[in-house]
């Protein structure tokens, strides 16, 4: 496993130094995103700092231009690049695709998902890339927000509780990609690498996902890790979404300044 290094540090500092403020935190996510839009769009250094905040920048950071965004992350020498997402995912060249990054392979499944991630973590010489998958809790799909996280997990079959009955899933299974903290037995199961907390509206484009997985992508390289993944899932399923995804966006955007 790849860990952090000097591009990724120099970026850290970079938004260290910049100062990264808000004069009023926006009360809705989508406020946020549209605040950090005009930036996103003016500067790759605001983008790189978005691939150093996780997944949870995927919405602001792609408003974007796929090419340009693209040239800032090979200047940076990231670990992933979405030249090669579009590559090793689509088996597209990101220099004839349209301006919206959109090739006409929108995924509508989390195990089509997973499998288009594998493949760009396969690209990069990941041997076990089949144990990291995309994952989503869905219990406020309803009102709009999900909470996406990639997850390490070396089972292709696993016994866990969903919906209060135990019962054995695999990746052709819906249930098999949601998150879970531990098995039937209690034992631990999934590693959280990064996670985010969005509204629905903001990953369903083309580009949008390939955003999402370079930055996931990006994460399971540099070795990521969100240890506060849990408490978060817990509070997001006993209904505390909104605020939840409010907080990630209100962050994401002070860090974009």
């Amino acid at each position: 496993m790849t860990f952090l290094r000097g591009p990724f540090l120099i970026l850290g500092a970079a938004c260290m130094i910049a100062g990264c403020v808000v004069a009023e935190a926006p009360r809705h996510p989508a406020q946020a995103a549209g605040q950090a839009l005009g930036y996103t769009v003016a500067s790759p250094l605001l983008i790189l700092k978005g691939l150093t905040e996780g997944i949870g920048s995927t919405a602001q950071v792609a408003k974007g231009d796929l090419k340009a965004m693209n040239e800032a992350l090979v200047k940076a020498k990231a670990p992933v690049d979405l030249a090669r997402t579009y590559r090793y995912a689509y088996g597209t060249d990101l220099a004839t695709a349209p301006a919206d990054g959109n090739t006409g392979q929108v995924f509508r499944h989390l195990g089509a998902a997973s499998r288009h991630f594998q493949d760009v973590l396969r690209g990069y010489g990941i041997g076990n890339a089949r144990d990291y998958y995309l994952t989503a809790v869905r219990t406020a799909d309803a009102q709009g927000y999900t909470l996406y996280a990639v997850v390490y997990r070396p089972e292709q079959q696993i016994r866990v509780v969903v919906d209060g009955r135990q019962k054995t899933l695999t990746p052709e299974d819906d249930a098999f990609y949601r998150p879970y903290a531990q098995d039937a037995r209690g034992a631990a199961l999934d590693l959280v690498l990064d996670w985010a907390a969005v509204p629905r509206t903001e990953i369903r484009t083309q580009k949008d996902q390939a955003v999402l997985m370079t930055i996931g992508a990006n994460s399971v390289l540099i070795n990521r890790r969100s240890n506060d993944f849990w408490a978060v899932e817990a509070a997001w399923r006993n209904g505390d979404f909104r605020r939840i995804a409010n907080e990630k966006q209100q962050a994401t955007a002070r860090l974009l300044g």
